[in-house]
């Protein structure tokens, strides 16, 4: 999975992904390019990118993220005059995410070599992913639709989602502390909700403590 960097960079990394994908992504998607949701033109990106591999002829594979670089985007198209690239509210990124989102799952139904990673910690969006996999008879046995969050994040979302069959990746950023803490603020702009998960995933914890204490079973033993 190629990452996705700021927007003056962007255009340079995008070739460089769809050069690997259309020499890779033959049998199925094992190059995945990162769109960033929290930007104006998202959605059109997502759309040429799919109908480009369509009429060539290779497996589309897409990484759905927010976006972390607003500060720098937004600093940077007033220095130099030119339109913010960057949604006006976070609710326009959530309805963008999900435009996006909608739109490669609505290709998955009838593409079966395309693939998606729902890299996020809302919680609205997962519920919407899994809402529209069922509407849409997309299986997770299927194995087109992925889902990642940060490994400490937002546990309360990852565990369910594998113990239901759905693919679910946890990832670890690894680095010097001075060169990591940058990219998990970065990330928890990215979902400003994290916060929120965080509180409710303590309560939860604290709820299944009190559970297992009174029923004497501390320790959890799979069946």
């Amino acid at each position: 999975m190629v990452d996705a960097e700021q927007t003056y960079f962007q255009p340079a990394i995008s070739r460089l992904t769809l050069e690997m994908q259309r020499k890779f992504n033959v049998q199925k998607p094992l190059i995945f390019n990162t769109y960033q949701c929290y930007l104006r033109d998202a959605y059109d990106n997502v759309t040429v990118d799919m109908e480009l591999a369509r009429r060539e002829g290779w497996c589309f594979g897409a990484k759905l993220v927010r976006g972390a670089y607003m500060a720098q985007e937004r600093a940077r198209a007033k220095e130099f005059g030119y339109e913010d690239p960057i949604n006006p509210t976070y609710e326009a990124t959530n309805v963008m995410y999900h435009r996006c989102l909608n739109y490669v799952l609505e290709e998955l139904k009838h593409n079966a070599k395309a693939e998606v990673m729902v890299a996020s910690h809302n919680e609205d969006t997962v519920q919407f992913t899994l809402r529209r996999m069922e509407e849409l008879g997309l299986h997770p046995a299927d194995r087109q639709v992925y889902f990642g969050q940060l490994l400490g994040m937002c546990d309360q979302i990852s565990f369910p989602l594998g113990q239901a069959g759905f693919p679910a990746y946890k990832y670890v950023p690894f680095g010097p502390v001075m060169e990591v803490l940058p990219y998990l603020s970065r990330r928890a702009l990215e979902n400003s909700s994290v916060m929120k998960g965080a509180q409710r995933e303590r309560q939860l914890l604290w709820k299944e403590l009190r559970r297992r204490l009174s029923k004497g079973s501390l320790f959890y033993r799979p069946a």
